[in-house]
C-alpha cells in the first residue's frame, strides 16, 4: 500500500542517514575480448518497502529536492559495496550533472576521499552523466569533468539519442565512453534504420576518440549485429542480468554469439533518396512569358527558340501555366488566326493547371503521376518550381527514364515482387562473409520448365509460381543465420551458415515440388507435364515445372571475391538442371579451374 509523499520524504532521509541503500551490479562486456569490462551500479531501496524501487526512490527525491542527496549516497554506498565484493574491472555510476559539479569539486576531494575509504583506486571509477537536456551550466560540468579527468577518473555519457543536447555535450565534454539508448539496439537486425544509426554513431565515437557501449542487449541476434557492425561494448540482460553478486565473466549465451565465426545477416537496405533523386536534377532551363504577353510575342519566342517543346507563362515569378509548342502553332497558323488573336494574351491558350513540382519531390513520388489520367505532361513537360517560384521546366520523357532508373536501382536493393533483397544486398553479404573468413554455403535455386509454364499460363499465374519459391526458400531458411536473395526472374540465393544447410535445401526443393502442382489445372497434372514453346517456337510437351539447386561450399581463403562465388554457384546450378537430380553440389575447387571446366 503506498504511502503519503510526506510520509515517504521522511522514509527516504532515514534510509539515506542509515545507509540502508542496496546495491545492485550489472556487467559491461568488451564484445571484441568476451570479457567483462565493468559493472554498472543500480541502487536499491529497503526490500518490503514502498522505496524499493530506484524509480519510486528518484521520484520522491526529485519531488522533496533530495536528488543530489540521494545520487551522492548511492555513489560512496556502490563503492564500498563494489569493494567488498572484490569484482574486477571499473565501477560505473549515475550521477547528474549538479552531483557531478558539487562532489567532483574543484578538486575532486569528495568522490576520491570516498574511494580512497573504499579501497579503489580512481582509475577503476567511470561516472555516468545522466539526464543530459536538464544540463544548464556546460562549463561548470565541464570544469568539474577536467579535473576528474585528471585524476584518472573516466567520464560517460548515459543514454545517447535520449537527449537533445547529448551531440553538444559529446563534443564539448569529450568523455572517454557514450552509452547508446537501448531504443537503437532494441530489435536493430529487423531495422535497416537502427543500423545505420549505429553506424554513423560509430564513425562519430572514431572522430571523437570515443568508445561505444550499446545498452539492453537482450537478444542473440542484436548482438551478433552489434560485434559486426564494430561496437566496442554492450550491456544488457543477455550479457548479464544486475545482481547483488554478479558473475565475474560473460554469460554462456553471449559467449557463444561473440565466440562465433559466422556473419550476422543485417536487415535489408534500401535505395538512399538524395539530393541525385530529386526531381531538380531533371531541370532545364527554358525562357518565359509573361501573363500581360500577346501570343504574337510568343509566336516569335518559340521561332528564336526551336528546340521548346512549351513555354512556361509566368506572373510576378510565378508559373500560371503552360503552352504547348505543337498546339499552339498549330493553331495560331490557321487562316485569320495571327489577325484574331496575336494581340490577346497569352493566357489564351495555355493550359492553365499544368503539372507544378517542387524541386525538392523525390522523383519516387512521381510514380503515381506515370499513371494518371492527365498524361499531358508527356509530351508538353510540366513545371518546376522553388518555393512556388518559376524555376525551370521538365520533359516528360526524362521523367519516365528517371523514374525507370529509380525502379531498377530499386529491384536491385530489393525484389518489387517478393521484398527479398536484390544482387547489391547479396553481394555486400557474401563480402562479409568472405572478409570474415566464414564457412558457408552458397545455394543458387532455380525453377525448371518455368519459362513455358509462364507463357501457357500468363504471367499472374508466372508470378505466383515465383511468389511461392520465395516463401518456401525463406521458411527453410534460418533467418538469424541465413540469408536469402531474389536474384530475379526465377532464380534465387541462399547463403547458408546453418550447419544442417544440406537438409535445408533438399526440405525446400520437396516443398517447393509439392507445393507448385497447386499451380497446374487438373488435365496437366492428370498427364504429369504440359504442352508449350520451346524456345525455337514448337509445340513441347514439358514435366512440371520443379526447383533445381546448385550448392558451393565455401571455406576460407577459396574464394576472394563475391563474383567467384556468385559463378561457382551458378555453375553448380546449371549442373543441378541439366542433370535432373535436383540438387548438385560442387566438389570444392578454386573458381579459376571450375570456370575453366564449364567454360
Amino acid at each position: 500500500m503506498m504511502m503519503g509523499d510526506a510520509r515517504l520524504a521522511v522514509q527516504l532521509r532515514q534510509v539515506l542517514e542509515r545507509h540502508e541503500l542496496n546495491f545492485v551490479f550489472q556487467p559491461i562486456v568488451d564484445l571484441a575480448q568476451a570479457d567483462v569490462l565493468g559493472y554498472e551500479a543500480l541502487m536499491r531501496g529497503p526490500l518490503g518497502t514502498p522505496l524499493h524501487a530506484p524509480e519510486d526512490l528518484l521520484r520522491v527525491a526529485r519531488l522533496h529536492g533530495l536528488t543530489q542527496e540521494l545520487e551522492v549516497a548511492a555513489c560512496t554506498g556502490a563503492m564500498h559495496a563494489f569493494a567488498a565484493l572484490r569484482l574486477p574491472g571499473k565501477l560505473f555510476l549515475n550521477l547528474g550533472a549538479p552531483a557531478i559539479a558539487s562532489f567532483g569539486g574543484a578538486d575532486g576531494g569528495e568522490l576520491l576521499r570516498h574511494a580512497a575509504d573504499a579501497g579503489l583506486a580512481p582509475g577503476r571509477l567511470m561516472l555516468e552523466l545522466t539526464e543530459h537536456e536538464r544540463v544548464e551550466d556546460a562549463e561548470a560540468l565541464q570544469a568539474a569533468f577536467s579535473t576528474l579527468a585528471g585524476q584518472g577518473v573516466g567520464l560517460a555519457l548515459d543514454d545517447f539519442g535520449d537527449g537533445r543536447s547529448s551531440l553538444r555535450l559529446w563534443a564539448q565534454l569529450k568523455p572517454r565512453m557514450v552509452k547508446v539508448d537501448k531504443f537503437f539496439v532494441r530489435g536493430i537486425h529487423h531495422d535497416r534504420r537502427k543500423v545505420e544509426v549505429l553506424r554513423a554513431i560509430l564513425n562519430l565515437s572514431t572522430a571523437f576518440g570515443t568508445s561505444i557501449v550499446a545498452e539492453g542487449v537482450e537478444e542473440a541476434e542484436e548482438l551478433s549485429v552489434l560485434r559486426d557492425l564494430g561496437c566496442h561494448f554492450g550491456q544488457g540482460y543477455l550479457l548479464g542480468r544486475p545482481a547483488e553478486r554478479p558473475a565475474p565473466v560473460v554469460a554462456d549465451a553471449a559467449r557463444t554469439v561473440l565466440d562465433s565465426s559466422k556473419v550476422a545477416v543485417l536487415p535489408n537496405a534500401v535505395p538512399r533518396t538524395g539530393l541525385a533523386e530529386t526531381v531538380g536534377r531533371l531541370k532545364v532551363g527554358a525562357p518565359t512569358i509573361a501573363a500581360d504577353a500577346s501570343n504574337a510575342e510568343l509566336m516569335q519566342l518559340f521561332a528564336h527558340h526551336p528546340e521548346l517543346q512549351a513555354v512556361a507563362v509566368v506572373a510576378n515569378g510565378y508559373p500560371v501555366g503552360l503552352v504547348n509548342r505543337r498546339n499552339f502553332v498549330d493553331r495560331f497558323a490557321r487562316p485569320y488566326s495571327h489577325e484574331l488573336y496575336g494581340r490577346r494574351p497569352t493566357t489564351l491558350f495555355m493550359n492553365d493547371a499544368p503539372l507544378r513540382v517542387e524541386m525538392s519531390t523525390p522523383i519516387d513520388a512521381l510514380i503515381t503521376v506515370l499513371t494518371g489520367d492527365d498524361q499531358r505532361y508527356l509530351y508538353e513537360g510540366f513545371i518546376l518550381t522553388e518555393d512556388g517560384r518559376y524555376a525551370g521546366l521538365a520533359t516528360g520523357e526524362s521523367l519516365v527514364r528517371a523514374v525507370t532508373e529509380r525502379r531498377i536501382e530499386a529491384a536491385r536493393h530489393a525484389n518489387p515482387l517478393t521484398f527479398l533483397p536484390g544482387n547489391i544486398p547479396i553481394t555486400e553479404h557474401i563480402g562479409r562473409l568472405l572478409s570474415a573468413g566464414a564457412r558457408f554455403a552458397a545455394c543458387y535455386f532455380d525453377l525448371n520448365n518455368f519459362k513455358p509454364y509462364n507463357d501457357l499460363y500468363g504471367y499472374w499465374r508466372g508470378d505466383e509460381m515465383i511468389k511461392l519459391a520465395a516463401r518456401v526458400i525463406a521458411a527453410h531458411a534460418d533467418p538469424s543465420q541465413d540469408f536469402v536473395g531474389h536474384v530475379g526472374g526465377d532464380d534465387f540465393v541462399v547463403l547458408f551458415q546453418s550447419e544442417d544447410w544440406q537438409g535445408r535445401c533438399e526440405r525446400t526443393v520437396h516443398a517447393f515440388n509439392v507445393g507448385a502442382r497447386a499451380l497446374f489445372d487438373a488435365g496437366e497434372l492428370a498427364r504429369g507435364g504440359f504442352e508449350s514453346e520451346d524456345r525455337r517456337g514448337f509445340r513441347v510437351v514439358f514435366p512440371l515445372t520443379t526447383m533445381a539447386a546448385g550448392v558451393v561450399r565455401v571455406s576460407s581463403g577459396q574464394f576472394q571475391t563475391p563474383e567467384e562465388v556468385a559463378s561457382a554457384a551458378a555453375a553448380a546450378k546449371k549442373v543441378a538442371k541439366q542433370s535432373g537430380s535436383g540438387i548438385h553440389l560442387a566438389p570444392a575447387v578454386r573458381p579459376r579451374l571450375l570456370l575453366e571446366a564449364t567454360g
